[in-house]
């Protein structure tokens, strides 16, 4: 529907907000109004309680304000919260902006001071009607200055898809339907591709237009951010469907939907090398974070293909030249140290230590001449065309990060750390990039559809893609990616990697691999090492094909 449609800002002032309960913001907030206006009941002295509020208040404030909130009274639903003049123009838009009514909201069984509860409605614009039914939840908290028991003010109160700044608007969807297909004709849709929903409503939000199809009137969640689609919440008359063509494989994305359901905070992205073309998508995840195609985290000893390919076009070592594997390394006064568990081998070959994942063997070369605290972004950038801002993927996405430092983190930017940033999507083109020789920019729709200009850069020479996809076959075989790798047939190579995160008990889990012409990476928090989690995921959709 039209941006200039009248709808209310969720949250004009919630940025005194802080989460939880709200207690700090209610300090503000009681200042300003008075502990969150003057309802009925609240006129007059009465004594200032203090401590949780009883399973009385908590009963009786969500009565009066569910109460309230059923007769479409804004006003006097925003003065049982502790922060009305950010709840009123909300609770107004419910029914104005949004066009919803007939409330009738069932409270559940509180747990403590939160209370959940099922709103049923109807949703009624230009002639049509729908039932709309959803279920969230509330909390009760004190009032700092008055002691009354409130309604801690979060935009999920009233919707609990409702984030800071976001809108309700019911009318003429913004873009029209589209109708998704994968690379063979096969309808992908967020029913049977559930971690696709995302995805789907960013193509539909660029591409509705450009698809042939027609708008329907739908109730929708607005998002402060412009470039972010529209969330349908309710379709009121459907639109006609325009057919948009992508790169999905459907085979490759159901394979990465069941193996990324195998682990929490997982996130897997494949893609064909010789095209750029992307197969599968997928994330599991509490939130609907494409992590995928935007994380940004540090990809640990994945990040070795690069600086391999730096040591090798530099002139500093080669595939079967000398890259010693010691305990320790250290450089400008840190000291970094192996795998537990993990030998020394002053004899080791870079593609000795590149299988086995050794961090200090690429901590000592990085000190060799001509190489500079520039080098390693130098071979990012032209090489493998990162950390340029100018991938055009056909969605939002990260192109990754690879700065110029100096001091220790030179040395933990070459095996990971430091403060290089990569996504899933950036370590398989990694990995298509390195085996192929030549960077070809990921994308999930045809830029002629747009006219959209994609990346390029230099790639690889010869010599080097050779050599690395011979270390990544020996990886995949005989080191630290053999396990995960097993029983896949063909032309097989991966790297591990984990990535240790301050205040996180256990490593992010990374791996990329390729079998053939198709290339995946996955990352999951807190997995472990690389073939304990991301690993299985990536063996997975390999195995599945493209």
């Amino acid at each position: 529907m039209a941006r200039g449609v009248k709808a209310a800002v969720v949250g004009s002032v919630f940025a005194v907000m802080v989460g939880g309960a709200g207690y700090g913001a209610y300090n503000i907030m009681s200042a300003l109004n008075g502990d969150g206006g003057s309802g009925p009941g609240a006129a007059g002295p009465a004594p200032v309680k203090s401590g949780p509020p009883s399973a009385d208040e908590v009963k009786d404030t969500t009565a009066k304000f569910f109460a309230a909130w059923e007769k479409g009274d804004a006003a006097t639903a925003a003065s049982y919260t502790n922060n009305d003049t950010a709840a009123e123009p909300l609770l107004t838009a419910y029914g104005q902006g949004a066009h919803i009514g007939d409330v009738k909201i069932t409270p559940g069984t509180a747990s403590g001071a939160t209370v959940p509860y099922t709103v049923k409605a109807k949703v009624a614009y230009e002639g049509r009607s729908k039932p709309l039914t959803y279920k969230s939840e509330l909390t009760v908290v004190r009032g700092v200055s008055t002691g009354r028991a409130l309604v801690d003010w979060q935009p999920s109160v009233i919707h609990p898809e409702l984030q800071r700044d976001d809108t309700l608007v019911t009318g003429e969807s913004a873009n029209a339907p589209i109708e998704a297909v994968d690379r063979n004709g096969t309808v992908l849709t967020e029913e049977k591709y559930p971690s696709l929903g995302p995805v789907l409503d960013a193509l539909r939000g660029k591409y509705g237009d450009k698809a042939g199809g027609t708008p329907g009137i739908e109730l929708v969640i607005r998002h402060a951010d412009e470039a972010a689609a529209d969330t349908p919440l309710l379709t009121l008359a459907e639109g006609k469907p325009g057919r948009l063509e992508t790169t999905i494989s459907a085979s490759a994305q159901a394979a990465a939907e069941k193996a990324v359901k195998q682990y929490d905070q997982s996130s897997v992205v494949a893609v064909k090398p010789s095209t750029g073309e992307v197969l599968a998508v997928a994330n599991h995840r509490e939130d609907a974070f494409n992590a995928a195609f935007e994380g940004r985290v540090a990809p640990g000893s994945t990040m070795k293909i690069i600086t391999a390919a730096m040591l090798i076009d530099n002139g500093v070592t080669s595939m079967n030249g000398p890259a010693p594997c010691e305990d320790t390394a250290v450089w400008q006064s840190q000291t970094f140290k192996n795998i537990t568990g993990m030998k020394a081998n002053p004899n080791a070959t870079l593609a000795n230590s590149f299988m086995l994942s050794c961090n200090t063997a690429f901590i000592k070369l990085i000190d060799e001449k001509p190489l500079t605290d520039e080098s390693l972004t130098t071979e990012a950038q032209t090489r493998f065309g990162l950390g340029r801002d100018d991938w055009k993927t056909g969605i939002v996405s990260f192109d990754g990060s690879v700065p110029a430092v100096s001091g220790p983190d030179r040395a933990a930017n070459a095996i990971g750390q430091g403060q290089v940033q990569m996504s899933p999507l950036n370590m398989a083109s990694v990995t298509a990039t390195a085996i192929t020789g030549e960077f070809r920019q990921p994308y999930l729709v045809s830029p002629e559809l747009d006219g959209r200009q994609i990346a390029t850069a230099k790639g690889l020479p010869a010599g080097t893609a050779a050599q690395l996809k011979q270390m990544m076959r020996l990886t995949a075989t005989q080191g630290t990616a053999a396990e995960a790798m097993a029983g896949l047939g063909g032309d097989i190579g991966a790297k591990t990697g984990s990535a240790e995160v301050d205040g996180n008990a256990k490593s992010n889990s990374w791996f990329t691999g390729f079998r053939g012409d198709i290339a995946a990476a996955a990352m999951t928090e807190e997995g472990g090492h690389g073939g304990d989690a991301a690993g299985p995921i990536v063996a997975a959709v390999l195995r599945a094909g493209g």
